[in-house]
């Protein structure tokens, strides 16, 4: 006896909805029933834009949580149930999977929670051609499923099947980069990899080995890590300062879980900010046009380096759409890069002698080895690089276990009315730390940009119950107080 499910209810009750990357929710909701259905509705879409058919493969793959396992053979069985047959990338990075999925033309799904504590898991889709968009999503919510008697009462499969033998996506993923930069591009450089719970750890000591560096692992972990490459847990800042002094080393390296955004630390161990990175990533490859989150550093247009800088929503949707419509604007070489910095190439880009192929998904590689090989070209160190573009500094944080209704009525609140009657709001809050607030954006939560240069930027985390905050300022340190003042100021409210 089959059941017949619609998608929009099935998120309702379950608590598993689309965030800014994919499904997301707390794993004892992800039950192998949320799972499949969500997996079928994702193919079910497919075939209704003709990209996906019967007896066509789809990837799957996911990250080190203790969970992810579970929900993997859930996916895979309702890719069988789908008439599809299962490519098993095993355990790699996001963009590894997803390249190997827009190389064969098949659809694609990593299960991953990225950085999010391990309580809680997902499920990030992609079309044959790039990340699944806002109007996908869309699609697969409109979806009904009908599900046959295959769960117990607890919504597990009461048969699971192995999720198929493995297939090797990490060579390929490795080979891309050594064939655009060379097997000599790190030669001479020490660089530290913090492996902690990443999925991609041993790819990334065996790409820095392949480009000719010397990789020293380090921080290895069983367990699984929530690393958060927009806000570094303090532990983490101070085991990178450590090692770098302790080992001279030229750099750390590093990803969040599913290793599709980077963490690059400098010679002296400080963690340089993603938006920064995407500048100097795309910089280093030559490109003139950038689609990047409203969210992100302005430095990107005070630099004078592009031609084209194109303010977006949070999220890779938001950038691959904005991306695409540079691209069909004319620009010739196009990417996109995050606040958490992910880079996502949208045009082929030559590289030395070599051409890189496009690859529209987030990615950690690409912007570490960029700008590790471009500040090796230069001889200077990592730290010197960030001397070359303008003094504009980035910090964001979060409240953690803040609802999200709490937030949207919070922001409600301060830009309810007039504009004068906002900004006369937002000066009564905020201007003890800032000042005059001038204009405000909502692009995307709300922007506030005051007299002085300082901007607060709050927004209801697409993915978990937190509130972030990201300021901006003309110094590093003023940037971290004016956002821990700002997060205090709420929490203070709350309390």
């Amino acid at each position: 006896m089959t059941q017949t499910v619609s998608i929009a209810d099935l998120m309702t009750q379950s608590g598993v909805a689309f965030g800014t990357s994919g499904a997301r929710g707390l794993v004892t909701a992800m039950t192998d029933r949320v799972c499949f259905a969500y997996t079928c509705a994702f193919l079910q879409h497919l075939a209704n834009i003709g990209q996906f058919k019967a007896g066509q493969h789809v990837a799957i793959a996911g990250d080190l949580r203790p969970s992810t396992p579970r929900i993997m053979a859930a996916c895979a069985a309702a890719i069988r149930h789908m008439d599809g047959e299962v490519d098993n990338c095993g355990f790699v990075p996001s963009p590894a999977v997803a390249a190997y999925g827009f190389a064969e033309d098949i659809p694609s799904l990593m299960v991953t929670g990225s950085h999010i504590p391990e309580d809680r898991n997902g499920i990030k889709f992609n079309r044959t051609d790039s990340e699944a968009l806002k109007v996908d999503e869309q699609g697969i919510r409109s979806q009904s499923v009908d599900l046959l008697e295959l769960f117990d009462e607890e919504g597990m499969l009461k048969s699971v099947q192995p999720v198929g033998p493995l297939i090797n996506v990490a060579t390929p993923y490795i080979a891309r980069y050594v064939a655009a930069f060379g097997s000599q591009a790190l030669s001479g450089l020490k660089l530290g990899v913090y492996e902690h719970s990443a999925v991609g750890r041993d790819i990334l000591v065996a790409l820095i080995e392949a480009l000719g560096g010397e990789a020293v692992s380090l921080g290895r972990s069983d367990k699984f890590i929530p690393v958060d490459t927009e806000a570094v847990r303090p532990e983490d800042q101070k085991l990178a300062r450590e090692w770098a002094a302790g080992l001279k080393l030229d750099a750390i390296l590093s990803t969040d879980g599913d290793s599709d955004r980077p963490l690059l630390a400098d010679e002296g161990g400080v963690w340089m900010r993603g938006d920064v990175l995407g500048i100097l990533c795309a910089r280093a490859l030559g490109i003139k046009a950038v689609a990047t989150p409203v969210s992100c550093n302005s430095a990107a247009e005070l630099s004078g380096l592009f031609d084209a800088v194109r303010r977006t929503r949070i999220g890779s949707p938001f950038v691959i759409e904005a991306m695409n419509a540079l691209v069909e604007e004319g620009q010739s070489s196009v990417c996109g890069y995050e606040a958490n910095g992910g880079f996502l190439l949208a045009t082929p880009v030559t590289v030395g002698q070599s051409n890189l192929a496009a690859l529209p998904t987030r990615d950690a590689v690409l912007p570490i080895i960029a700008t590790l090989v471009g500040a090796r070209q230069q001889g200077v160190a990592l730290s010197a690089l960030l001397d070359q573009l303008p003094a504009r500094y980035t910090f964001s944080e979060r409240l953690q276990n803040y609802p999200t209704a709490q937030s949207q009525s919070l922001i409600a609140h301060l830009e309810q009315g007039s504009e004068v009657e906002i900004l006369a709001r937002l000066r009564a809050m905020f201007g003890a730390l800032a000042g005059e607030a001038d204009r405000i954006d909502r692009t995307d939560g709300l922007r506030i940009h005051f007299t002085g240069g300082d901007i607060i930027h709050l927004r209801p985390s697409g993915n978990a119950p937190e509130l972030r905050c990201y300021t901006e300022s003309n110094s590093a340190d003023r940037a971290a107080w004016l956002n821990g003042q700002a997060l205090k100021l709420i929490r203070d409210k709350m309390d």
